[in-house]
């Protein structure tokens, strides 16, 4: 089943997480980064993306060449994802000691299609980039990129406690960011679909203006109901 960006970019990032739940392909408490690494622009949409991920150090100098040199590779290998790149980057240094980013690195990204932008390590250019209406997630904000380099490319790395292989499927906002598993990320969105439509049950009731306890206790049930069969159902057909 092809893997639709555009509608799985409708939904936010916990009803993506939610649906994925329903399929019971890995435990509850895997494939999302924990609250180190947060949306730099939350009022954002959500962004997806395959990710192209990479190792920064920022402590030390680079051997040889300038602090940009290896952009033109890391952009070159995007040609090697499903679809739009989500850069990943896990910083080297613990604790960040300079941004991972800013404006010139996410200028190239975006021209050559990225979807966005995580790391492990810190932001800088925030206003700038704010402007390219770019998505970035990050650990904080640092004015310096020190000694910035990329160390490494297209190798599982290790950010928000999440590890991230080149080409995952990546959904990120602004309340977090996971992976969608490739083997039902074809699904997910239609899923997603009837998942919020099973909430509207009890979420209308409680809008409804006039609530009683045994009416919401069925309401509750009912949205309960609409969420099992679905779960069945994916499960036969996932």
């Amino acid at each position: 089943m092809a893997i639709d960006l555009v509608a799985l970019a409708k939904f936010d990032t916990p009803t993506i997480s939610n649906t994925i739940e329903l399929f019971e392909v890995r435990p509850r408490t895997a494939g999302y980064m924990d609250g180190r690494v947060r949306a730099c622009f939350p009022e954002m949409a959500p962004a997806v993306g395959y990710a192209a991920t990479a190792t920064m150090r920022c402590a030390q100098p680079r051997q040889e060449g300038d602090v940009y040199g290896s952009l033109d590779q890391q952009v070159a290998r995007f040609a090697e994802l499903a679809g739009p790149a989500m850069v990943v980057f896990q910083d080297l240094d613990d604790p960040p000691v300079a941004a991972t980013f800013g404006e010139i690195m996410c200028t190239t990204y975006r021209a050559f299609g990225a979807a966005g932008l995580i790391t492990s390590g810190a932001a800088r250019d925030l206003d700038q980039v704010r402007r390219l209406g770019f998505p970035a997630f990050s650990n904080g904000a640092i004015c310096s990129h020190g000694y910035s380099h990329i160390v490494d490319l297209h190798r599982p790395v290790r950010v928000g406690g999440l590890t991230i292989h080149p080409g995952d499927l990546v959904h990120a906002d602004a309340n977090g960011v996971a992976t969608i598993p490739l083997e039902i990320a074809g699904a997910v969105a239609d899923a997603a679909v009837e998942f919020v439509a099973a909430e509207a049950i009890l979420l209308d009731y409680l809008k409804s203006g006039a609530v009683h306890v045994p009416a919401f206790a069925e309401a509750r049930r009912e949205m309960m109901d609409a969420l099992a069969a679905l779960a069945r159902r994916l499960r036969r057909t996932g």
